[in-house]
Formats: structure tokens, C-alpha cells, sequence
């Protein structure tokens, strides 16, 4: 029984794979619970889409990925910015264009001869091919959203829950979501390595939105996220083992079953205590 939870990682593949998917967890689960509460899932997806034509770029080169993936980032920013100019157009549908023209981009790149046979990793990523130095990065990043988060936290909390009164109390409201989504833009950069350019997003989104169902206190929900997060790498990591399937979509729908999961018990739980089915998952929060 005990080799069943060992063999995955018996190996130093599996041994800096489990490193990786641990790290993005703890970084990546807090994250999301914030990008859940502040509406910013869409921005979260277009971040990780942006990416796309930074990575093809980088992978015909000969360039780290991560610094194609960056490239890919600051030209979706200025063309974001660009669009988001004109009023008529509305930023919602800056970002949509800006993203789906970069993706497109990405996509025609990616069909030229002279681009690797493994640019499908780009895509869906691969946490066993993750190497020493991509660990490092992820641990410094794990280091600088948690600090980053804490020190984010009172703002944050201010305009997720009354925007008005963050305004009243002197909270940067705006600054502080702008450092999030830098935040976010950071652990996408780390995350596309592991989980590709597609699924990264899954492993934000899902432990927060999981955790925000579960728990009654903000700050334990931030705990929860992460530990859904790391939990959501690890049993993807074992079906990927155990099923011979891709490990960053066995990651990704681990987090979305993880979700599915979360939704089911605050459903009994509702019934269970005669809960209106339109109560705001919020208003615990604020007790």
C-alpha cells in the first residue's frame, strides 16, 4: 500500500515534479481566492492565453520560455492599453481583442516547420520536465505572493467587500488590485512551464473559487485554497503516473473535480441548514 503513494515519486523526475506542483500551489490557490472575489477570472484566462505567441517566438530561437512568455505578456499590456483608450470600446473588450489576436498570432507561429516537436508542452504543459532552476523560480515566486498578499491583504478585503468604504478609510483599492494582477501575471509566467499555456489558469481559479464555497472566514479560505491547490497537483501527478495521461491535464481537472466536489458539499450543507439558494457566499465571509 505504501509503494502506491511512493512509486510517483521514487525518481528525481517525479521528486521535482511533486517540488513544482507544490510550490505553484501554495502560491497559486491564495491567489485565485482573491482573483475570484474581485471578478478578475477573465483577466486571469487572458493573461495565461496572452502568453502563446511570446513562447512560440522564444521556442524558435532558442530563448528561455519564460522570458518569451514575458514578451508575450508586456505586448498584450500595450495593446490592451491601446484599445482600452477609446471609451466607445470598453475594456472587457480591449482585453478580448488584444488576447484573441495574440492567441491567433501564437497559433499561425506555432504552424511554421521550424518549431520544436514538443510545442505542445507550450500548450498543456509538463511539471515532470521542470528542472532545478525552474524550481527555484517557483519557490521565490511561492515567497513573493505570500508576502505580497499579506501585506495586499486589508485593501484587498476593502474592495471585495465595500468599495465605498475603502475609499472612506483611505485604502488603495485600485493600486492594490493593480499589484494583484501583477501578482497573477507573475505566477502565470511560472505556472505556464508547468501546466502550459491553456490549463495554467486551472490551477488558480478553481482551489480559490473551491475554497471561497467551504470556508466561513476569509483568511481560512486563503489557507484552504492553497491547500486544494497543492492537493489538486499531487493527485494529478498520481493519475498521471497511475494512467499514463498527460500530468498538466490531469492537474488542471484534478483542480476543476476539486470544484465540482466543493459546489456538491456547500449544496448539502445549504440544505442541511435550510439556507436560501440565493445567500451570498460572501456573507460569511464578513462575520
Amino acid at each position: 500500500m505504501l509503494d502506491l503513494l511512493t512509486d510517483p515519486f521514487a525518481g528525481e523526475i517525479g521528486q521535482r515534479a511533486l517540488a513544482e506542483v507544490v510550490l505553484l500551489g501554495l502560491a497559486c490557490g491564495p491567489l485565485g481566492v482573491w482573483v475570484v472575489l474581485l471578478r478578475h477570472a477573465y483577466a486571469a484566462e487572458s493573461i495565461a492565453h496572452a502568453t502563446l505567441p511570446g513562447l512560440v517566438v522564444a521556442s524558435l530561437v532558442g530563448a528561455p520560455l519564460l522570458l518569451g512568455a514575458a514578451a508575450g505578456l508586456i505586448i498584450a499590456a500595450t495593446v490592451i492599453a491601446l484599445a482600452g483608450r477609446e471609451q466607445r470600446i470598453g475594456a472587457d473588450t480591449a482585453v478580448a481583442v488584444a488576447v484573441t489576436t495574440l492567441f491567433g498570432a501564437g497559433v499561425i507561429l506555432a504552424q511554421s516547420p521550424e518549431v520544436p516537436a514538443r510545442l505542445g508542452e507550450l500548450l498543456f504543459g509538463d511539471p515532470l520536465s521542470v528542472t532545478g532552476p525552474e524550481i527555484a523560480v517557483a519557490g521565490a515566486l511561492a515567497f513573493v505572493v505570500v508576502v505580497g498578499l499579506a501585506c495586499l491583504h486589508r485593501p484587498l478585503a476593502l474592495a471585495s467587500f465595500d468599495p465605498e468604504a475603502a475609499r472612506s478609510l483611505g485604502a488603495k483599492g485600485g493600486r492594490a488590485e493593480l499589484a494583484l494582477l501583477l501578482l497573477l501575471a507573475g505566477s502565470t509566467l511560472v505556472a505556464v512551464g508547468a501546466l502550459g499555456n491553456l490549463l495554467a489558469v486551472a490551477l488558480t481559479v478553481g482551489p480559490g473559487a473551491s475554497a471561497l464555497l467551504l470556508a466561513e472566514r476569509l483568511r481560512l479560505s486563503l489557507i484552504i485554497a492553497a491547500a486544494l491547490a497543492v492537493a489538486a497537483g499531487v493527485a494529478g501527478l498520481f493519475v498521471s503516473y497511475y494512467l499514463d495521461v498527460a500530468a498538466g491535464a490531469s492537474i488542471a481537472l484534478a483542480a476543476v473535480g476539486i470544484f465540482g466536489v466543493a459546489a456538491l458539499i456547500r449544496h448539502l450543507r445549504r440544505r442541511r441548514h435550510g439556507l436560501r439558494p440565493r445567500q451570498s457566499v460572501l456573507r460569511p465571509l464578513l462575520r
